[in-house]
């Protein structure tokens, strides 16, 4: 069963990005992953549909994925 409520994914720091993808949208297939390298500028805007994970030059997340 999904978890709608949940906001961050502290369990995939150092997965591969497709793995965490994967864990993320069977938590909440309610969202969007966007994968971008770390280090990324990005939009200040807050969206409660997105997740972005940043990953490392390896493919490996570099911080924890949260909403936003």
């Amino acid at each position: 069963m999904s978890d709608n409520s949940k906001k961050s994914w502290p369990e995939v720091e150092g997965l591969p990005s497709e793995a965490a993808k994967h864990k993320i949208l069977a938590d909440r297939p309610d969202v969007q992953v966007v994968v971008l390298p770390d280090g990324s500028v990005v939009t200040t805007d807050f969206n409660d549909k997105r997740v972005r994970v940043f990953v490392d030059k390896a493919d490996n997340v570099a911080k924890v994925p949260k909403i936003g």
